[in-house]
């Protein structure tokens, strides 16, 4: 059985490497791009092989500068998604779901640092511009908590799951006051537990209950002592109106 992610030796494989291989292509077609010649050989040299196997470097040269730093993060092996809630809720000090750009140099700097990596200042400004590239597309200045959470390898990414299943204000808000059962404005890890326990009976298709705890640790990661605010599951579970 092929692995399924960036292993410790600089290979990527199996389902990681054809979640890869669609995102490139998504990316792409979002910017306007289409596949390089080199990009459109490996897509269809590993597009469809299970048991696909490419070593960073190898990869490195078919990819422009975008995907080589997602991939260079996703090989940095953020531990998990539980880190990153933390780091984003240091800077998302005022729950907005955005952080600026300002604070995203210190932002990146953190998360590589809880991945025990050490990084030059330049490297970070470099790292930093790329990021504002990809992901700033209207050029405001602010990044979304979504866009960001792609530096996570793929099988950790669990707000790709939550996209599927996200209320609009006025069903989020109903069901926040259900779970809130005391009514003191926040829920408890009790509460949480009893409202994923719900959302993953309601959405097999998107959540899978055996990821619970991970669902349950990585959102209580936003929480303040224990006790997540209505704006912070709204960063989960509330779709934006538009």
């Amino acid at each position: 059985m092929a692995g399924t992610g960036i292993s410790s030796n600089g290979y990527m494989d199996g389902k990681e490497l054809q979640n890869f291989i669609q995102e490139l292509q998504q990316a792409r077609k979002k910017a306007g791009l289409d596949l390089t010649p080199e990009m459109k050989a490996f897509v269809d040299q590993y597009g469809k092989a299970t048991d696909g196997k490419i070593g960073i470097v190898e990869l490195a040269q078919v990819l422009p500068t975008e995907e080589n730093f997602l991939l260079f993060f996703r090989c940095q092996q953020l531990k998990s998604s539980e880190d990153f809630m933390q780091t984003w809720r240091k800077y998302d000090s005022d729950h907005s779901g955005f952080i600026d750009s300002e604070e995203l140099k210190s932002f990146l700097k953190d998360l590589l640092q809880k991945a025990n990596k050490q990084i030059e200042d330049s490297k970070l400004t470099e790292y930093t511009e790329i990021m504002l590239r990809m992901f700033d597309a209207n050029n405001d200045g602010k990044l979304e908590l979504t866009e960001l959470a792609r530096l996570l390898p793929v099988q950790e990414n669990f707000l790709i799951k939550f996209q599927g299943v996200k209320m609009c204000a006025k069903e989020f808000n109903k069901a926040f006051e259900m779970y809130d059962q005391d009514g003191n404005g926040y829920i408890d890890e009790n509460e949480l537990d009893a409202l994923l326990k719900d959302l993953c009976e309601k959405n097999k298709k998107e959540l899978d209950i055996n990821n619970l705890a991970t669902y349950k640790k990585s959102i209580m990661a936003l929480s303040d002592g224990g006790k997540l605010y209505r704006a912070e599951l709204a960063l989960i579970l509330c779709a934006e109106e538009n």
